[in-house]
């Protein structure tokens, strides 16, 4: 149900306007009242208001200190202003200061009506973004107290509000994603894009217009211009998951790219600028592979900037527990369930367990008992679908 709030100092005035207000029973509005600027401030403090409607005229506090006031505390309810003194000057004003309309009295009854609707409509969006932007930080939240995992947290701390290049390393399913996710959001780079490349998952011939685009008629199936992930990433972070399996002529581009700042599409002769920072991820001992042949020493040494070493789910088995309560919150909560309760017993015998799979596993064998079990998830569950 919406809630409104009426802060205005008239008593007749509050009572057409909360009258107004609710007849518009499809929209089934709670409609509140308040008398002055600083009774106003303290129900907004106390509640969760959707729309405002505020005189401007008030004793105590006016409408335009209250409004400067609310914005300051994060109040997030639409602001709509109301003057029988108003002018073009104090709208814009009102604007600036963060209300969403300006109203003047007596308002018109059709205006007032499709501003409150649009300013509902919006408010809905904005909290439906915040909540959204939670839902993902979650996903994407780096879990665990152990001290393996307090050593990561703390270089990311260190690092992310730098641009200096990062190799994550560690085995599959260890949360290398989330260690670079990290990096991404704490940087001053956070609201731009973060792009991602596996490595692995792209055909050789493929990874150099994955990477730096390509031009019409460059090859083939090349039938109009491709714009490359460097491209894409402009002023965000550039992810190149399991780099290790990239082919050695793409490393060499890889290398110019982060020497010069430049790259070249495919097919093209034009040099294009690019900004941004690249953060690498592998499985592989790069040391070993250098040794072999098969990756770049040089582009080594510009990528490994600083080492995050993921630990493996089997040197932090403190962190389990608090894993499978976070992975059962988000299967009940995709499946829209109960939250299923996990026995003592059964989460000792999945700490037990050396998880060759990481996370990833752990994960999946928790979504499995979840479907498998009954009211709860015993040893026995455990034993049976492990």
């Amino acid at each position: 149900m919406p809630k409104v709030l009426i802060i205005e100092d008239e008593a007749s005035i509050r009572a057409v306007l909360k009258d107004i207000l609710n007849d518009q029973k499809e929209l089934n509005l709670d409609v509140q009242e308040a008398k002055d600027g600083s009774t106003g401030l303290s129900m907004l403090e106390a509640e969760n208001f959707d729309v405002v409607f505020c005189d401007i005229k008030m004793p105590k506090m006016d409408g335009m200190e209250l409004l400067t006031q609310a914005k300051q505390k994060g109040i997030s309810a639409a602001f709509i202003m109301v003057s029988a003194h108003g002018t073009t000057e104090l709208a814009v004003d009102a604007v600036k200061k963060g209300a969403y309309d300006f109203l003047q009295k007596p308002p018109d009854l059709n205006r007032l009506l499709i501003t409150l609707r649009n300013a509902l409509d919006k408010n809905k969006l904005v909290r439906e973004s915040v909540s959204l932007k939670k839902k993902i930080a979650q996903q994407y939240e780096i879990i665990g107290q152990s001290a393996s995992i307090a050593d990561v947290l703390k270089i990311i701390d260190k690092v992310a509000v730098t641009d200096a290049r990062v190799l994550i390393t560690g085995p599959n399913g260890s949360g290398k994603e989330l260690v670079a996710r990290q990096l991404h959001e704490k940087s001053d780079r956070a609201a731009q894009a973060f792009i991602e490349v596996n490595c692995a998952a792209i055909p050789s011939e493929l990874i150099e217009s994955e990477l730096f685009g390509h031009e019409k008629g460059a090859f083939t199936s090349a039938v109009k211009q491709r714009i490359g992930k460097f491209e894409l990433a402009e002023n965000g972070t550039l992810f190149l998951d399991e780099i290790g399996d990239m082919s050695l002529s793409a490393q060499a581009k890889v290398l110019r790219a982060l020497q010069e700042k430049k790259i070249t599409r495919v097919g093209g002769d034009k040099d294009i600028e690019v900004n941004a920072r690249v953060v690498a991820a592998t499985n592989k001992d790069l040391k070993k592979e250098i040794a072999e042949g098969r990756f770049r020493e040089d582009l080594y040494h510009r990528l490994s900037v600083i080492v995050i070493k993921v630990p493996p789910l089997k040197d932090r088995k403190d962190d389990i527990p608090i894993l499978i309560d976070r992975f059962l919150d988000e299967i009940s909560f995709n499946y829209g369930a109960k939250r299923k309760k996990i026995e003592p017993d059964a989460v000792k015998l999945l700490a037990q367990n050396e998880w060759s799979g990481n996370i990833r596993e752990l994960k999946n064998v928790i979504e499995r008992l979840v479907i498998m079990s009954d009211s709860a998830i015993s040893a026995t569950d455990v034993k049976k679908y492990l």
